[in-house]
């Protein structure tokens, strides 16, 4: 019997490990890397495969990867095929460039996968998980004898030079703004350094607010940095400009590229107005405060001559006024449409359909809207008689014998009554109304 007992235990954990061996082979997850060792920005790319010994029938979302210490950016996935111990396995391969920025090792992380995949045989897709694992990739700190502050990884850059106005007619107290781009392929624009502007002897420089991008394709990425000066020229005579030079290392060529950008001359002429030199420089100390907080794109774009902040606040104002006026635009329809309801069912609405209908001097119509009205004044006998006799005068009561002959004919008849001994009538009921209404209560109480 115990025998008998350990030989289904002995299967059961066989058919176990036999599961989980198929389930290993019916998915494969892997991570490729095209180098283990990179200095600090150069890119690695990561390739991240899922082969399936059947097919894919969703999808494969690489999510949201983050890699500490690298930027990392994912750029498209590829389906493809491959033989796997004699069987054809189709997969899915998911680029990444990873791109570390300090110089601490990093480790691509291990990832898991909810994919979708028929069994062996089977068609109908079932949800699984893959798992792929980690990859550590070594860093290089910046080789000696280079400045880490103007440390650039890439294989091409491209860079202009522009300046604002003419440097040949230049006199004491002018501005000249110069603007230098860089395109830099393979690379993020976080990667790109800041332009190291050298001081020169009677000049002032106020830096402006930078400006960088990224762009990326299915298979490629680029980047570009402005970076711009203001130089203030405070003495006449002449002023040299030194020469700029932009290094780079170029991974693919293992070397060192160099741009240079050429000195420049500028004869600096006489300002007799020297007042202007002093507000000048006001008012770049201002504007470099602005672009040293980041808010320079705020103060100096405007909308309808607001700037951006103040338009943003005015419209958020302008959109609780508008909900405000909608609330209280609501509470009144509400209100109004409420005391439409009411009045509708009021003795003063069927008055006056009662009114209507003497002016249309149709008898039958008359007669039912007199019926109508007279049902909600309450009185204490609820008839037209009692109503004329308590509440109206002689005309009235000839008016209504009029009215009832007309009606014994039970047929519409062209009837000229007038509408003033009604509204007197009515007049009168409403003034001792209250009074009635009290004797009823009594008569009611007390019977």
């Amino acid at each position: 019997m115990v025998s008998s007992k350990f030989k289904y235990l002995f299967v059961f954990i066989c058919f176990i490990v036999s599961f989980s061996i198929n389930a290993q082979r019916h998915l494969i997850g892997n991570v490729a890397i095209n180098k283990s060792s990179v200095y600090v920005g150069e890119p690695v790319e990561v390739s991240v495969s899922i082969f399936t010994s059947t097919w894919f029938t969703e999808g494969i979302n690489p999510g949201n990867i983050k890699v500490n210490d690298a930027f990392t950016i994912y750029f498209r996935s590829l389906s493809t095929s491959k033989q796997i111990n004699g069987k054809t396995y189709a997969g899915v391969i998911l680029y990444f460039n990873v791109f570390p920025y300090s110089e601490k090792d990093i480790e691509f992380p291990a990832l898991e996968f909810t994919v979708n995949t028929p069994d062996d045989g089977g068609f109908k897709g079932v949800k699984r998980t893959v798992k792929t694992p980690s990859r550590v990739i070594k860093v290089k700190p910046v080789p000696p004898g280079f400045n880490k502050n103007e440390w650039l990884v890439t294989s091409n850059v491209s860079v202009s030079d522009i300046w604002s106005s003419n440097k040949k007619e230049v006199k004491v107290g002018d501005v000249l703004e110069r603007k230098i781009t860089r395109n830099v392929s393979g690379t993020v624009s976080e990667l790109i350094p800041p332009i190291n502007w050298d001081s020169i002897p009677a000049v002032s420089l106020y830096p402006t607010r930078s400006v960088i991008n990224s762009n990326k394709s299915k298979t490629a990425i680029s980047a570009n940095r402005t970076d711009g000066i203001r130089y203030l020229f405070e003495k006449e005579g002449t002023v040299e400009i030194p020469e700029m030079v932009l290094s780079w290392w170029n991974p693919y060529a293992k070397k060192v590229y160099k741009r240079t950008l050429k000195a420049r001359t500028i004869e600096v002429l006489p300002n007799p107005d020297l007042g202007m030199l002093t507000t000048m420089k006001d008012s770049l100390n201002v504007s470099v405060k602005i672009d040293s907080n980041g808010i320079e794109e705020e103060e100096s774009a405007t909308i309808f001559g607001l700037s951006k902040k103040q338009f943003a606040l005015l419209l958020v104002g302008f959109i609780i006024l508008l909900y405000v006026l909608f609330r209280i635009v609501k509470s009144i329809y509400k209100k109004l449409k409420l005391r439409k309801e009411v009045y509708k069912v009021s003795e003063a609405y069927f008055f006056k359909l009662f009114i209507n209908a003497l002016k249309k001097e149709d008898s039958v119509e008359i007669l039912n809207a007199l019926y109508q009205w007279i049902d909600k004044l309450q009185l204490k006998e609820p008839t037209i008689q009692f109503f004329v006799s308590k509440y109206g005068a002689e005309e009235l009561s000839e008016a209504m014998t009029e009215l009832m002959n007309a009606s014994d004919s039970n047929k519409s008849v062209k009837l000229k009554l007038k509408t003033t001994p009604w509204v007197i009538a009515r007049k009168k009921f409403l003034r001792l109304g209250k009074n009635e209404k009290v004797s009823v209560l009594q008569d009611w109480i007390n019977p």
